[in-house]
């Protein structure tokens, strides 16, 4: 592996923990300061999983890209914006980046380092949230790049804090953050079980995002009345 290729790794790794901490970490500190008002709590994950997207996509946007995300990665491998053997890399990156932010998060509020979650998440409801959830989220990446790259970390985290809100399922949108949060009993937990349901549907979304994008991103921009 060159440098080059282990500081894109080590970019996605060191992003994805950070990013599982903090979507742990803030799911049971809102559970433990929101008194049972779920809905507090959904704020305050909302809120710290936007933020931290924004500051990690800022600081390694320029090594890796700043995926932190298999959807993401495989939207970008679809594009042929990255190969085979780096796409791989890099989700091998996020999985593992992923688990070890679960674990760091669990040992900052003295838990056990995993805890399979019993949030079961089983419903068509649920699913087809999560196909719009990582829909949006990739045409945010792509449109983004395309209009206007600096937003992109602005962009990825506001959507992200919305997205908590306005789907079903509070918006996993990521495989390598579903396959870690089957590991915590917090409040951002999910079962076993439902993971392979939400990581289809997340693949399915990326794909109808790249397909889209394509149409939408991959042709001239016509000039406005106001430019």
């Amino acid at each position: 592996m060159s440098n080059k290729s282990l500081q894109r790794w080590l970019a996605e790794f060191t992003g994805t923990a950070f990013l599982l901490a903090t979507v742990v970490g803030s799911g049971v500190m809102g559970e433990q300061l929101a008194n049972g008002q779920a809905g507090l709590a959904l704020l305050a994950n909302a809120v710290a999983t936007g933020a931290i997207l924004y500051v990690l996509i800022t600081i390694l946007g320029p090594i890796s890209g700043a995926h932190f995300n298999p959807a993401v990665t495989l939207g970008f491998f679809l594009r042929r914006e990255i190969s085979l053997r780096e796409s791989m890399g890099f989700v091998a990156a996020q999985i593992s980046g992923g688990i070890l932010g679960v674990i760091c998060a669990h040992l900052m509020f003295g838990m056990p380092p995993v805890l399979l979650s019993s949030h079961a998440r089983m419903s068509n409801a649920l699913w087809f949230s999560e196909i719009i959830a990582t829909f949006g989220l990739l045409l945010v990446i792509f449109g983004g790049i395309r209009h206007n790259a600096r937003a992109v970390p602005a962009l990825v985290g506001l959507y992200i804090t919305a997205a908590y809100w306005f789907t079903a399922s509070t918006s996993f949108a990521n495989p390598a953050v579903t396959i870690s949060r089957a590991l915590t009993e917090s409040f951002s937990g999910i079962h076993y079980h439902s993971v392979p349901w939400f990581i289809l549907m997340q693949l399915l979304g990326a794909v109808l995002a790249v397909m889209l994008s394509k149409v939408l991103f991959d042709r001239p921009v016509h000039a406005t009345a106001s430019s």
